[in-house]
């Protein structure tokens, strides 16, 4: 909000409001330098955990969980990142207070939904949920294809945030619920490790394909695979551990 009220008091004046955004950072290092960590006695010596033993737990892991994480890992491939929703914008003839305004409002939508998206997710299914998310990234994907208008992109990045509130944390949480309790951490740690490089990989996809196709093609492909996803995660992911599977982890 205040990026919006200094562009209009002073038009492109970027270089001076980065180095304002910077200085809260600066401030937020030195304010955690001062905290003090507790003292911990040291009972036993510790294990040595190599950089690569995310991929030891991938083997062991719970069959669905793998099912799950293989599912958003494809998504993550082709959710490029939130730039391209912008460029295309850009394109569009959206000037740059309109984009800024854009993707806050889109921000205040997610902050807004995060929460009863989640209490509903706790009523009515995590899979629920989440496949609705998914299937709303869809929608949104296909319609930057053809959108034009401001109003056009107010819409879509109103669903987006819909979107991440009905994605982001329900994904954790529901990877939380099937992986078994001692290995809670581990397992969300492995799924962000993978999920990392994929993010890493999808951005220069969808460059790749922006720029030898065009952006149509790039958000129309994203919206496919989105959609297939969704396919996938309905009929091949259960929302719970089996009870045979869930005996074998406690074992």
């Amino acid at each position: 909000m205040f990026a919006l009220i200094y562009l209009q008091l002073h038009p492109e004046g970027y270089k001076t409001l980065f180095f304002i955004a910077f200085l809260p950072g600066v401030i937020a290092v030195v304010c955690s330098l001062l905290l003090k960590d507790k003292k911990v006695i040291a009972i036993s010596a510790k294990q040595k955990v190599s950089f690569f033993s995310f991929l030891g737990y991938w083997k062991q892991s719970p069959s669905l969980y793998r099912k799950l994480v293989a599912g958003l890992l494809i998504f993550t491939l082709f959710n490029s990142s939130d730039i391209f929703l912008l460029l295309q914008a850009k394109q569009a003839g959206l000037n740059d207070t309109n984009i800024i305004t854009i993707y806050i409002f889109y921000n205040l939508v997610y902050a807004i939904f995060a929460f009863p998206l989640g209490i509903l997710a706790d009523k009515l299914g995590l899979k629920k949920i989440f496949i609705t998310g998914l299937f709303v990234f869809a929608t949104v994907y296909a319609g930057m294809a053809y959108a034009r208008l401001p109003i056009h992109f107010y819409t879509l990045f109103f669903l987006y945030g819909l979107y991440a509130a009905a994605t982001e944390g329900i994904s954790k949480a529901w990877i939380s619920n099937i992986s078994a309790k001692e290995n809670t951490a581990t397992a969300i740690g492995t799924y962000s490790a993978f999920q990392s490089i994929c993010t890493m990989l999808a951005s220069s996809l969808a460059g790749i394909i922006w720029f030898a196709y065009g952006s149509k093609t790039t958000f129309l492909l994203s919206a496919v695979m989105a959609f297939a996803v969704v396919v996938y995660i309905t009929f091949f992911v259960k929302e719970k551990v089996p009870p045979r599977e869930r005996l074998h982890n406690k074992s």
